[in-house]
């Protein structure tokens, strides 16, 4: 019994061992973001512009705080408004789409769609780079509802999936 209890005990030491030294490396990888928390220590993000065509008053700021809890719960990252930040976020809805008769039934329109454009550009201030990119979501909603009852059904969800593919985008090399 003795014998089992001290092989439990020394695997248990070792298994804490090997979790010591992991988290005592630079990089760190959560949620599958990978950050090298040796260089990159802060990040800003600018307020996020709508200059789609059409302006729903309620996206740009709740995509803007929905990335800044994102990068805030994910990463170790220090928010800052410094100029000289590691990384600067700037972003700008470009495009607000609802489109008709995406479905159609008995020559009725059924589904119509609302697409969302952002594009991105990430500033690297240590690596003296700089990435842009677009991201797009779209969501389908009945031709029954008007679009100001489709937006109240799927601001949140467009909000969430445009922030993870944002986010992802930044700090998962998709």
């Amino acid at each position: 019994m003795k014998l089992i209890r001290s092989l439990s005990n020394t695997k248990l030491f070792l298994f804490s061992l090997l979790l010591l030294a992991l988290t005592g490396c630079g990089i760190y990888t959560l949620n599958d973001v990978s950050i090298d928390y040796t260089k990159i220590k802060t990040i800003k993000v600018f307020f996020i512009e709508n200059k789609a065509s059409y302006v729903n008053p309620q996206l740009s700021p709740k995509l803007y705080d929905k990335l800044l809890q994102k990068i805030t719960n994910s990463t170790k990252l220090t928010r800052t408004n410094n100029d000289d930040a590691h990384y600067q976020v700037t972003a700008t809805i470009t495009g607000y789409n609802p489109s008709q008769t995406v479905g159609i039934s008995a020559q009725q329109a059924t589904t119509n769609r609302l697409t969302v454009t952002v594009h991105i550009v990430l500033k690297k201030t240590l690596e003296n780079k700089t990435e842009d990119f677009d991201v797009s979501r779209s969501a389908d909603f009945s031709a029954n509802l008007s679009l100001q009852q489709a937006e109240g059904q799927l601001l949140d969800e467009m909000v969430r999936n445009l922030t993870d593919e944002i986010f992802n985008h930044i700090f998962s090399n998709w």
